[in-house]
């Protein structure tokens, strides 16, 4: 306790400076708690949506519905592309259950209880009352919902309504959701992705800011030493400082991550909102941020105080340390060879999966190579000083022995951005894993809308959306017109050759202006015969009969879609002018890319808000999670991007200070501006490079193992190369810039005897 005491003692009255590089300590400290603590809390988030969903789930007697019983139906339906809930509810006399969460009583017939958001939507929206009959009564509460954008209602109504599709009630509330934000299985992947792109920087920027004007500390470590005090005494006295900056640092990240929350939660994030209350932090969240950095900061000090301990009229002397550990470097060319491995296995036909031991493999050989990568960096940075600095150039000459005398300024400055570029690499091949899992294999997406419900200026608009490439029509048979033939009837696609060819993958023997049989080799055909369509014009019906055509156009099929539901191909000049089908389905294709999909969708609701849309092979569900896991990942990134920049910034201005004495010390003897920015600039950027070297090719490494072991047809993501490449060049970009300013322009001859 003494020897803490004393750090706190010199903490406060060791100068200006000291109190600056403390608050410096502290704000890093900071910037690393609320991260941290965001990490920890998004799972907590997630869990909150899924238990809310969970709660008012209606739990249903199987079978038909009891009369006296209260009914339940319920519908999930895409507005645009976004889920829309509704629950119809019909009491009955037998009994009374709870209410689900958010309503204090439920709905009687006639009565409609809606989310807020949906209560917004009406304004915009008055179309969408249609699918709502009934008074609205009040607003579903928060307990209620998912989130505060869902689009939820209660409708009440009598059994005569719902029909014999409805189900009894029991009561509200289940064990598991009906949908989760996040599949538990990806989930998994997320949070590994996170850890790597977030937990792994923040471990090595809180022991960056806990190592903060290393020699000079080191130097004052020494003197006490040399004044009596005992090796662990002065070790302690170290880590009393660490350990009170990153005490407030946690308490003043935790406030930071407070008051983002609140922020947050109100704006909320592409695809993903949530309640204020479900990001608050948890008791387990502060033990680790209030317990753990703390302890962090508690074994680096007292490891950076080792050597002024040990030996301390060599760190006064400022003699030169003993070369870097190879056993760094060992782990990372360990890691190397894991992923490497799992790499390679996809060059042969039987690549490896992540199952049994392989589960465990490949993330542990993707830590190890990112933490060795960090660790052998001052290994790297002394193998490279000690050869570069033979050279004949002054510059180059003068940083290389600057760094081979200390080499650990490496892993200081340049581990953050160097995890940043690898952290990249990987998070790459998580959204190229999911997109692979959640994208339609087809090129084309396409989506049905019942004809019937649309008005001409509907069709009209719904056909000139952007993003929609073609539309064509898919006309249902009539069983009630008579039938001269045993035979059944078939379905007819009204569209030109063009259409067909946008629709469809391969198309031969087609012929514009003749009615043809379609045939897609892959699926077979059913024998058919005269089939009948019911057509309407001008208030009065009247039928179209379509023969068995001689000719035939075939076709490959793009995996689910409505051309499949045809067996003819009728021009849509075969249909009387004026008249439309009575039954058909208009049918809009565009491309599968999941952004075009959703902004399609988005549009078609802004057009036809009440009608019902099928998008073919598209479940709302899984594209609303793969925004959400996007959402994170970005926000990972970003995390990632903040606390590398941090890191740097921090590191190279605590560079520059320490070696003032250093630089005016060259600047006495002769040394120009100029050379020493570029002695500056070199003791930077060439560790630099290297490790961004190293991080491009091991981070693609680790993104094609996890590739590989994911089990998609994409091993090798060489699209994401180019992009990797910018962002290694826009580091040393960003890294030469921020060395420049750096080395003053004040020469004060007094820092040559400064301690």
């Amino acid at each position: 306790m003494r020897e803490f005491l004393l750090g706190l003692r010199l903490l406060l009255g060791s100068g200006r400076g000291n109190r600056v590089r403390f608050a410096l300590m502290t704000l890093g400290g900071s910037l690393g708690v609320c991260c941290l603590a965001l990490v920890l809390t998004i799972p907590a988030i997630l869990d909150a949506h899924d238990g809310r969903a969970a709660a008012r789930s209606p739990r249903l007697h199987i079978g038909k519905p009891e009369p006296g019983r209260i009914w339940v139906r319920e519908f999930r339906d895409p507005h645009g592309s976004r889920p829309f809930g509704r629950v119809f509810v019909a009491i009955g006399g037998a009994d009374t259950p709870e209410p689900p969460p958010g309503l204090d009583r439920l709905p009687r017939p006639g009565e409609v209880y809606v989310s807020p958001a949906l209560h917004e939507q009406l304004r915009r929206e008055p179309g969408l009352r249609g699918l709502l009959p009934g008074t609205e009564k009040g607003l579903i509460g928060a307990a209620g919902l998912t989130d505060p954008d869902e689009l939820y209602a209660y409708i009440g109504t009598t059994p005569a309504q719902l029909g014999s599709d409805a189900r009894t009630l029991k009561d509200f509330g289940k064990d598991y959701p009906p949908s989760r934000v996040v599949d538990p299985s990806t989930l998994e992947a997320l949070r590994f992705t996170l850890a790597t792109l977030v937990l792994l920087p923040l471990a090595v920027f809180l022991s960056v800011c806990a190592r903060l004007s290393a020699a000079s500390r080191n130097r004052r470590l020494a003197a006490l030493r040399l004044l009596g005090l005992s090796a662990k005494g002065t070790q302690r006295v170290s880590a009393a400082e660490t350990v009170m900056a990153a005490l407030l640092g946690a308490v003043l990240g935790l406030g930071e991550f407070w008051l983002l929350n609140q922020i947050v939660a109100r704006t909320g994030l592409p695809g993903l909102k949530w309640y204020a209350a479900d990001g608050a932090v948890s008791a387990g969240t502060v033990a680790v941020c209030l317990l753990g950095c703390p302890a962090l900061a508690w074994f680096v000090g007292r490891a950076s105080a080792r050597a002024a301990a040990r030996a301390p009229l060599a760190t006064r002397r400022t003699a030169a340390p003993r070369a870097p550990r190879v056993l760094w470097g060992l782990l990372f060319v360990a890691g190397l060879g894991i992923t490497a491995g799992f790499a390679a296995t996809g060059l042969t036909t039987h690549p490896a999966r992540s199952d049994g031991l392989n589960a465990l493999f490949m993330p542990t050989g993707v830590l190890m190579t990112g933490l060795g990568l960090v660790l052998a960096l001052p290994l790297l940075s002394y193998l490279l000083a000690r050869r570069l600095a033979r050279s004949g150039n002054l510059a180059l000459n003068l940083a290389m022995r600057r760094n081979e005398v200390e080499p650990g300024s490496a892993l200081r400055v340049v581990s953050g951005l160097v995890l940043l570029v690898f952290s990249a690499s990987l998070a790459q091949g998580v959204l190229v894993e999911l997109s692979q899992v959640s994208r339609s294999t087809s090129p084309v997406q396409e989506y049905g809308l019942p004809m019937e419900r649309l008005s001409e200026d509907q069709q009209r608009r719904l056909r000139e959306l952007p993003g929609v490439d073609v539309s064509a029509v898919v006309m249902a048979f009539d069983n009630d017109l008579d039938s001269d033939a045993d035979d059944g009837q078939a379905d007819a696609l009204v569209a030109t050759c063009a259409q067909l060819t946008a629709l469809t993958a391969r198309v031969e023997g087609c012929v514009d202006g003749e009615v043809m049989r379609l045939s897609d080799p892959n699926t077979g055909d059913e024998p058919f015969g005269t089939s009948k369509f019911l057509l309407k014009k001008d208030g009065g019906r009247l039928a179209l009969r379509v023969a068995v055509p001689k000719d035939t156009v075939r076709y490959a099929g793009q995996g689910v879609t409505y051309v499949s539901n045809a067996a003819l191909l009728v021009p849509p000049g075969e249909l009387p002018p004026g008249a439309v089908p009575a039954s058909a389905t208009l049918v809009l294709a565009s491309s599968s890319d999941p952004s075009t999909v959703r902004a399609v969708l988005d549009a078609i609701g802004a057009v036809a808000p009440t009608v019902e849309v099928d998008p073919a092979g598209v479940n709302i569900e899984a594209l609303q999670q793969l925004t959400v896991i996007k959402t994170l990942l970005v926000a990972g990134m970003v995390m990632g991007l903040v606390i590398g920049v941090a890191a740097f910034l921090v590191s190279v201005t605590d560079r520059a200070v320490e070696r003032r004495s250093q630089i005016t010390a060259l600047a006495l003897i002769g040394a120009r501006p100029r050379v020493l920015r570029t002695v500056q600039c070199l003791q930077v950027v060439l560790p630099l490079a290297v490790g961004l070297l190293l991080a491009l090719v091991a981070g693609k490494l680790a993104e094609t193992a996890y590739l590989v072991t994911g089990g998609g047809e994409v091993f090798w993501d060489g699209a994401g190369v180019p992009v990797l490449l910018a962002c290694a060049l826009g580091v040393l970009v960003a890294a030469v810039v921020g060395t420049l300013p750096l080395t003053g322009r004040r020469i004060d001859p007094e820092l040559i005897r400064r301690d």
